[in-house]
Order: structure tokens, then sequence, then C-alpha cells
């Protein structure tokens, strides 16, 4: 495909996917789910498009028929498209047949899980080494093995990593030619949230205003653990007649099966060295670039510092959006490993790690971020804590600055400036 940018999950197609019988890609829409499973695909059902949708009305024989992989785009436009893929799968069908796209099923409608026979893979926005602008050094895979090289060089720094978060990792944004369309488009892209998606979705919304409040106050507390509470106050200041919790719960429900929040749970481990953990998730948007625009900041006023609108997270808000764009890869890296992302934070709120990346034999990389080039020993205590608790199980330390070199510190944290850190 011309001008298509190579994604991080490509590499677990290729070993996975002509294995499986069907294979989903999930993902906010735009984040390019399609383009990916289109280059795979000898032919596409798009369920979007009547005359594709009638044709697979008139005929569900095309599911084994069409030549495979088969593309169901969209599928959500008609949700008995997945059962009938589910039960094609449990019929038998030849492996690497379907790939599927789209968003979650519309609220109320009733679609199988497709455990067992369904295999998803997420896609997120782009991380820093699919924007194809620095070549990542160090490898979050070695890293979870334990014999990660520290090293590399980048000319990056934090005027460079200010415009990437405002640049969006959505494709089409960054297909835009200036920072005025990207802010346009990504305006655009809210406004479709806020006036179609919900509906579409089955969640009418009867004030947008407070919806779009909700939405600015949520990009506020990004990186955090705000509660929800703390939320709703920030995003009606002085209002006595505040959504209600039922319609703020129904936001986070359209916005998590529209796969526009991605928060970072808490880790619970399994072993007994550790106690009194909160259990309370880190709020993150699906793109960083739109909690700056939902808060009204472009790359100028986040240099300067300043914060438009509401503040729920303690620190600087340019620090919570440099971190949920690392997040963003670690999330993106973390899925082609085998591993999941956690953060851990004691209850009375003394100790906490960024993100604790756990592997699939119960390997633990700690991650701190720091809006930093050049860490301190305050910076890495946390890290240190964290391994003298749990020993070996933990397989590096690891703290991503904005500074220019990978090196592995005396005390041994390896300190890699964000744009190295790769899958």
């Amino acid at each position: 495909m011309v001008g298509y940018q190579t994604r991080t999950v490509d590499s677990l197609l290729d070993e996975l996917q002509p294995h499986l019988s069907a294979t989903s890609l999930f993902g906010p829409k735009g984040v390019g789910k399609t383009e990916t499973a289109r280059r795979r695909a000898s032919s596409v059902l798009v369920l979007d498009l009547s005359d594709d949708r009638q044709r697979l009305l008139a005929d569900p024989r095309l599911l084994r028929t069409l030549p495979g992989p088969l593309l169901v785009d969209e599928w959500q436009r008609w949700p008995e498209s997945w059962d009938q893929i589910r039960r094609a799968v449990d019929a038998g069908v030849e492996p690497g047949r379907f790939l599927i796209t789209g968003s979650s099923a519309p609220r109320g409608a009733t679609v199988h899980s497709g455990a067992g026979r369904i295999t998803g893979f997420r896609m997120r926005p782009m991380s820093l080494p699919e924007r194809g602008i620095e070549i990542p050094s160090v490898s979050l895979s070695s890293l979870l093995r334990g014999d990660a090289e520290i090293g590399g060089e980048t000319l990056m720094s934090l005027p460079e990593y200010i415009k990437e978060i405002v640049s969006s990792g959505f494709p089409a944004a960054r297909k835009q030619a200036s920072p005025r369309l990207r802010r346009a488009w990504l305006d655009a892209y809210l406004d479709n949230i806020v006036q179609r998606e919900f509906a579409e979705a089955g969640y009418p919304v009867r004030r947008p205003e407070s919806l779009r409040a909700w939405l600015a106050a949520y990009a506020a507390a990004s990186s955090s653990t705000a509660k929800y509470t703390e939320i709703l106050d920030a995003a009606t200041p002085g209002v006595s007649n505040k959504p209600s919790k039922v319609t703020t719960i129904t936001y986070r429900e359209a916005l998590s099966g529209l796969w526009l929040v991605d928060p970072t749970p808490a880790w619970a481990p399994t072993s007994n060295h550790l106690s009194r953990l909160s259990q309370t998730a880190k709020h993150q948007l699906a793109d960083p670039a739109l909690a700056a625009r939902l808060l009204n900041l472009d790359a100028d006023r986040l240099l300067r510092g300043h914060i438009a609108g509401v503040a729920v997270n303690e620190g600087s808000i340019l620090g919570a959006l440099f971190e949920s764009l690392v997040t963003m890869g670690v999330h993106t890296f973390a899925q082609n490993a085998e591993a999941k992302v956690y953060h851990l934070r004691d209850t009375d709120g003394r100790r906490e790690i960024d993100l604790v990346v756990e592997g699939p034999g119960g390997a633990i990389v700690a991650i701190e971020v720091k809006l930093s080039a050049t860490p301190t020993s305050h910076d890495v205590r946390h890290l240190h804590w964290l391994k003298e608790r749990l020993g070996d199980q933990v397989a590096d330390l690891v703290i991503v600055t904005t500074g220019r070199h990978a090196y592995r510190r005396h005390d041994g944290v390896a300190v890699i400036p964000a744009a190295l850190l790769g899958p």
C-alpha cells in the first residue's frame, strides 16, 4: 500500500494471523485498523457500505465463499456478522480465514464474546518508533529478558517531544500539512465523538456541553488516579445541577466502548512482598493530542508551562502528557512481547512507579517517566525500593527521559530517552 507506515502490530500479525481462523483488530476510529488489515486481505466486505451489508444479509455464505483472507470491516454496522464469523470458525475454516475490524458492538446488541474463536489485538495511535522520527536502540522485549544493551543517541529534546504530543499518533492527523490543520482535524474528531459516535454507539447525549466539559476534566487528569468525583467537580465548577453519577458512568462506558480511554490498571502482584497497594487505575485518553486539544494547549503554550481550563492532577500538565505519550508506546510494545502494563501506587501515596511491565513468565520491568534530561537519585528511589522487595523477579529498572543518550547508571538503572525505546 503506497504511503503505508509499518505498525508495531504488523510483526505480531506476520507471526500469528496466518495460523488463526479469525483475527480482530480493535481500537479507536481512525487509528489505522482498516489500512493494516487491507494489506493482508484478498477480499473485503465493508459493512458501513449499504451494498456490502445487503450482500451479506442476502447471502451469509459469502463469509465462506469469498477468497480469503476475508476482511470484514466495520463489523458493528451489522453486529450479527460477528456471530456469523464465530459460527463459521466453529464449523471449521482454514487458518487465516477472517480479519475483522471495527468498534465495539452498539449498546444493547447481543454479541458472543468470541473467546476461543476470535483472537483480538488492540491498535493504538502511532508510538514514537512508528512515526519514523527515530530508530529505537533499546527493546522492551530485551529488558524483560534481562539482557538489554543500553546505548544510543537521539537528537530529540523537549521541544521535539512537545511537538509529538500535540501532533498526534492518528495517521490522518499526521498527514495534515501544518499545526493549524492538525488542530482542526483533532477538533473535528472530538466534535464527531460528541455529536455522532456516542449516539451511534447507543448513548445519546442530551447536553453536549456537559460531555465536552467532562472530557476536558478527564484530559486534565491524565496520568493521575484522580477520583471521578474530582473530575466531575473540575468539569462543573460552581454548577449546582451537575451531571448525575449515572450520567458520568455512561460517559465512561461509551468512551471505553469506543476505545477512547486507555487507563493503566493498578498492579496486583501475586507475591506477598508488597502490601497496601492502591487498586485505582491511572487515567489516560487514547492519544495525548486529544487531551491537549480538549485543554486548548498547543506546543508553544505547553513549552511555556501554561494550563488552560481545569487542572485535576498534581504537577505540570506537560509532565502528565509526556507520561501519556510514553505509556501509549509501552502498551504497544508490551502487546508484541506478550506482556501487560500496570502502574504501582501504595494506598497512602508515599511510593509509586509510573509503569510496571509484567512479562508472560512473571518478569518485571519497572519504569519511571521523567520530564527531565538528567535523572537524579531522588527520581529512581522507588525503583530501588521495588527491587529490594522483589529481588530477581525484577528483570530491569528503567527511567525514561527527554535526554539525548541511553546509558546505565552506576546503580544499575537504565536511562533511556523516550525516542530510543521500542518493541
